[in-house]
């Protein structure tokens, strides 16, 4: 019989337009045809070689800043502390691409799929969750950074609220298990604890180091393992928020603000 929690709810839905840069918070997300959050990770920046310009390959990520128009047919980009701030059509790209070929001194186009987008794990291609109270733990362990500053470098989709720290890694099970739970009307799969990259160690403001951040959060991850966590899902302690999936048969449906976590 399917447990529904009365206290754990979506409190926050964020999706990456472009993927590598800023957010766009949203009071509910429609499910696409490739079982994504709609406009979640849509756009990438490509460099010369095909591969993606991102935080894990260009810490210069970190000095550009957007901002998303609502109808997501603009956007707004400019450098850190710069008072220019061109706006761009995301239907033309051309200019967009001219923008940031400058500004990080290389070729770069700027590819589209509406569909499926372009996530880290093809297999775990839906929303990455993390409660707010994991985050609220994170932050302990760590004391010079505020809880904004954390959620942006974790970049998680969707933050749960009305539970304790980690109640997310309920919703993977054993290696290999697709665990299936709902939020509000809509049936997810978690697939397991997700590897983070070097992206978390930066400030996202500045592209400031924290030295030891990754080795002290995978101490400290592993002292603070609950026990319903599968230990075997963990061949390194390096992680944090559960990578999901969507069935096709989601499609369409809509996860909201407030939706309820019913587990089973």
């Amino acid at each position: 019989m399917p447990s529904i929690s009365n206290t754990i709810r979506v409190a926050r839905i964020e999706v990456f337009p472009i993927k590598s840069l800023g957010g766009l918070p949203l009071a509910e997300a429609r499910i696409t045809e490739g079982g994504i959050l709609e406009h979640d990770r849509v756009w990438a920046m490509v460099d010369a070689e095909g591969g993606f310009v991102n935080g894990k390959r260009t810490p210069r990520v970190h000095d550009l800043r957007c901002h998303y128009e609502p109808s997501l047919r603009e956007v707004t980009l400019w450098e850190r502390d710069d008072t220019s701030r061109p706006q761009f059509s995301l239907k033309d790209r051309a200019p967009l691409e001219r923008w940031l070929s400058d500004f990080f001194e290389t070729p770069v186009t700027l590819k589209h799929d509406p569909r499926g987008s372009f996530p880290d794990d093809p297999e775990a291609s839906g929303p990455t969750i993390v409660s707010e109270a994991s985050l609220l733990e994170v932050q302990r362990w760590y004391s010079q950074i505020s809880l904004s500053n954390l959620r942006r470098r974790f970049r998680s989709n969707i933050e749960l609220e009305g539970d304790v720290a980690f109640s997310e890694d309920r919703l993977f099970g054993a290696p290999g298990e697709r665990k299936p739970f709902h939020l509000g009307d809509v049936l997810l799969l978690g697939h397991n604890p997700c590897q983070r990259c070097v992206v978390p160690t930066r400030d996202p403001d500045k592209g400031d180091v924290i030295q030891g951040f990754q080795k002290r959060f995978a101490q400290e991850r592993e002292r603070h393992l609950p026990r319903w966590s599968d230990v075997r899902r963990f061949n390194h302690f390096y992680r944090f928020a559960v990578n999901t999936s969507i069935p096709a048969a989601e499609v369409g449906k809509r996860l909201r603000v407030g939706d309820p976590l019913i587990e089973g």
